[in-house]
């Protein structure tokens, strides 16, 4: 047998099987069942050095949301770059979470500060056609793939209207008379000194969306004390965080005056998700 056909390839692989197979789809444009079906089949030698390629940067710790450039996340397929954090399962709690807080709201008015990707925000917009939804972040670049995520995966037909999407570092560009009724945010939690950013695929990822290169809870200090001004009320805050900061986070929400604070674990039982409601 030809050691250049997929079913050769992938029993030589030294990375995980699901790694291989994804990363030979995409060199091939092939479905997955293809692999079995023409796993005979001998690969030209282009195809050939392409997938090696992808194969040794995955090997050397790159991750393969960014060797393909994309990354599925509530049922959509997000591009992805060096530019953006990548999307992650634990991360649609909080769209869960949000769905639920929206319910029986007509044309929601829905904020996400540090969109990224645009992952939360367009998940939103596509679960709730009539929300309206803003997507801040202060990188341009994380910006532009976020706007081509939006106008990729939105209906530009949607009642809502398009995702408004804007520069800014947390509230501070934004309109302050503008009043929302839900507010999310995945926010920069890892602390400074954590050995994680240092280890696997976070090596890659933008840092300033990672950590706050401080506690790990300073953005999440700036979120919470200006959503009062910016929630209407009976408005709802829903913030992301790290593995241990349940109780910091639910601290800081009730000492702003929420009520309702709870927190939210993920399919780990680790409690990922925080928030409240502003009162009436």
């Amino acid at each position: 047998m030809s050691p250049d056909t997929p079913a050769a390839l992938l029993r030589a692989s030294p990375l995980p099987p699901l790694e291989a197979r994804i990363l030979l789809t995409h060199v091939l444009g092939w479905r997955r069942t293809e692999l079995i079906t023409r796993g005979d089949d001998v690969l030209d030698a282009a195809a050939l050095a392409r997938y090696q390629t992808l194969e040794a940067r995955r090997a050397a710790g790159e991750p393969v949301a960014q060797l393909i450039g994309a990354r599925e996340f509530f049922g959509l397929d997000f591009d992805v770059t060096p530019d953006v954090l990548i999307p992650r399962p634990e991360t649609e709690l909080l769209v869960e979470t949000a769905l639920t807080a929206m319910e029986g709201v007509s044309r929601p008015r829905v904020l996400d500060l540090g969109t990224g990707t645009g992952a939360i925000a367009v998940a939103i917009a596509s679960m709730r056609p009539d929300a309206q939804v803003w997507a801040l972040d202060r990188s341009v670049e994380a910006l532009v793939v976020a706007t081509r995520n939006a106008t990729r995966l939105l209906d530009a037909r949607r009642p809502g209207g398009a995702l408004v999407l804007m520069q800014s570092n947390w509230y501070d560009t934004l309109d302050t008379t503008r009043r929302f009724d839900v507010i999310v945010s995945n926010p920069p939690y890892i602390a400074s000194g954590d050995p994680h950013l240092s280890e696997g695929d976070l090596r890659f990822e933008p840092r300033g969306a990672l950590t706050d290169e401080a506690d790990g809870l300073s953005a999440i200090r700036i979120i919470v004390a200006g959503a009062p001004t910016r929630l209407s009320a009976n408005g709802v805050l829903l913030i992301e965080h790290g593995y241990d900061q349940a109780e910091a986070v639910r601290a800081l929400l009730s000492a702003q005056g929420f009520v309702e604070v709870h927190s939210e674990q993920d399919l780990a039982g680790i409690e990922r998700i925080s928030g409240g409601r502003l009162p009436g």
